[in-house]
């Protein structure tokens, strides 16, 4: 089956006719049509020959076609299930060589599923939605996946918030899970005209490098869920956060003076570093305390 001209909204539109499809708002569907912007964006994957890639939400694969044409071996992940079955006949000699394999679904509910039975991903990419790119970001890094580079295409105040500094209204947990596992590198802001149909949002492609020299701490599952508890109350101090993981007032001021932290201060001031400080201090402390128990 021959591919739609992916640089025309008129021949997708006609395309998409032809096949009784049609676009789904529910999804978050947007194809990138500016053909300079998508090379430009996969130039940043850095695909080379054999390279491992997830992608997310391939559509009609325009991306995909350029990930695949540079070597990659391709799992694309398609909740809708339309696109899917013209993406298997788009890429088929590319299947038919091991290259290109498809899950079909919500890849929140499949992702986790897929990795635990097959060769982790070098690279990640996609086009996401806003009701699925924080989560599935997040979800990675959670579950303690690092991939060597993602490049992402989002909503512009999610990739704010990806790079936001202490400080900054946009600081949050997400900014912190983020800059903990990756460097953050604008790729390129892209405005509604470059895509089809027009989204009532900005754009911004993103680059997350794998960070080498990884700041670690002793127990990370305590320091996800402790920038979680951090900033559910934005206004609240760090002590009237922490009470809720501490064993107690005088643990959490024990906590507090070892990492070097004012009681006062507030979880949106406050730089990776310390944190990290303050999560190892706090699982000593924990430690501490079930020894003595």
């Amino acid at each position: 089956m021959n591919h739609p001209d992916y640089n025309s909204p008129t021949a997708l539109k006609e395309f998409l006719d032809a096949n009784s499809m049609a676009m789904q708002k529910k999804f978050g569907q947007n194809f990138l049509v500016n053909e300079k912007a998508r090379k430009k964006i996969i130039d940043f994957l850095d695909v080379t020959e054999n390279t491992v890639v997830w992608e997310v939400g391939p559509g009609l694969g325009a991306m995909t076609d350029e990930i695949l044409s540079r070597g990659a071996k391709l799992t694309a992940f398609e909740i809708d299930h339309g696109f899917a079955r013209l993406l298997r006949e788009f890429f088929k000699p590319y299947a038919e060589k091991n290259r290109f394999d498809i899950v079909e679904g919500d890849v929140l509910k499949t992702w986790k599923k897929y990795a635990d039975g097959h060769k982790k991903a070098d690279r990640f990419f996609g086009n996401l939605p806003y009701n699925v790119a924080a989560t599935i970001i997040a979800d990675t890094i959670n579950e303690e996946i690092r991939f060597e580079k993602m490049v992402v295409t989002i909503q512009k105040e999610v990739a704010q918030r990806m790079a936001a500094q202490p400080g900054s209204e946009n600081y949050s947990s997400f900014s912190v899970l983020c800059q903990w596992a990756y460097d953050v590198k604008t790729v390129v802001d892209l405005a509604g005209g470059n895509f089809w149909p027009v989204p009532n949002v900005a754009s911004r492609a993103v680059l997350l490098t794998k960070k080498q020299a990884f700041p670690n701490c002793q127990n990370p599952a305590l320091f996800m869920r402790m920038i979680r508890q951090l900033f559910s109350s934005r206004r609240k101090t760090v002590r009237n956060n922490l009470l809720h993981l501490s064993s107690g007032g005088e643990n959490c001021d024990l906590v507090l003076e070892r990492a070097g932290i004012k009681p006062a201060e507030r979880a949106e001031n406050i730089g990776i570093e310390k944190l990290l400080a303050l999560s190892d201090c706090l699982n000593e402390i924990t430690k501490q305390e079930q020894n003595h128990a």
